[in-house]
């Protein structure tokens, strides 16, 4: 077991590379566990890939349904509406063609991370990537303290291993996680995505997820809201992969 302070300063060290290197002439298979996951965590690969001809395929895997519970002018079927349509702006911000785009519509907050549901997920998501050409899967990190995040990074092993995919990670909650938590994280390696010169498309994208800032949806006592502390993080020129 490592601390999370230890393995958190690791991923800050990592080398520097550029989308070339990272990709090494392959498409990659994104799986974002909610819409938005996409443009905070890999806004500036998506952008760059695309910008280079190695354009991704980004799976969204959950409806993100519960991100307002109780709302009454958007409930669970209006909000999967609105989220999927900001997610389709992000993805134009960032230079991705619309079928390249793909929506699974798994529970929010119930995303399967095992059984014949989770199995189901893998063979989809692994059939998604084979029609569209990719060879690699980039998938959230199975450090960040939420469930759907760590059944995604389950799913994108399950993926790596069913393909025989080259498989990286992504962190997103997992930055903001207590430095004296442990966790069991053996990976050591990865690198830094210098993404300045994509870096305002990224803000672009992730802004476009208007929903997840607090003004659009009033009617949630208990709405989510992007914080503030999370979107200092992804205002970094660097991304984050982990092999």
């Amino acid at each position: 077991m490592r601390r999370v302070a230890e393995i958190l300063a690791g991923f800050l060290a990592l080398p520097e590379a550029d989308v070339f290197a990272i990709l090494n002439g392959r498409r990659a298979l994104i799986l974002a566990p909610h819409p938005d996951d996409e443009s905070l965590g890999c806004g500036g690969l998506i952008a760059a890939a695309c910008a280079a001809g190695l354009v991704p395929l980004v799976v969204v895997l959950t409806d993100g349904a519960a991100s307002h519970p109780g709302s009454a002018a958007y409930p669970p079927a209006r909000l999967r509406a609105l989220r999927e349509a900001e997610t389709a702006r992000a993805a134009a911000c960032l230079g991705l063609p619309e079928d390249r785009l793909q929506f699974l519509r798994q529970p929010d907050g119930a995303l399967p991370g095992a059984g014949a549901a989770f199995d189901e997920v893998v063979a989809l998501a692994a059939g998604l990537g084979r029609a569209a050409g990719c060879r690699l899967v980039i998938g959230p990190w199975g450090g960040d303290p939420h469930c759907d995040h760590q059944a995604g990074a389950a799913i994108a092993a399950a993926v790596a291993a069913r393909t025989g995919w080259q498989l990286l990670s992504y962190p997103v909650w997992g930055w903001l996680r207590d430095g004296d938590d442990r966790l069991d994280e053996a990976r050591r390696g990865g690198w830094r995505l210098n993404i300045s010169d994509q870096l305002e498309r990224k803000q672009r994208a992730i802004s476009a997820h208007e929903s997840q800032y607090g003004g659009v949806i009033t009617d949630a006592p208990d709405g989510f809201t992007l914080p503030a502390a999370l979107l200092a993080v992804f205002a970094r020129p660097f991304e984050v992969f982990i092999t």
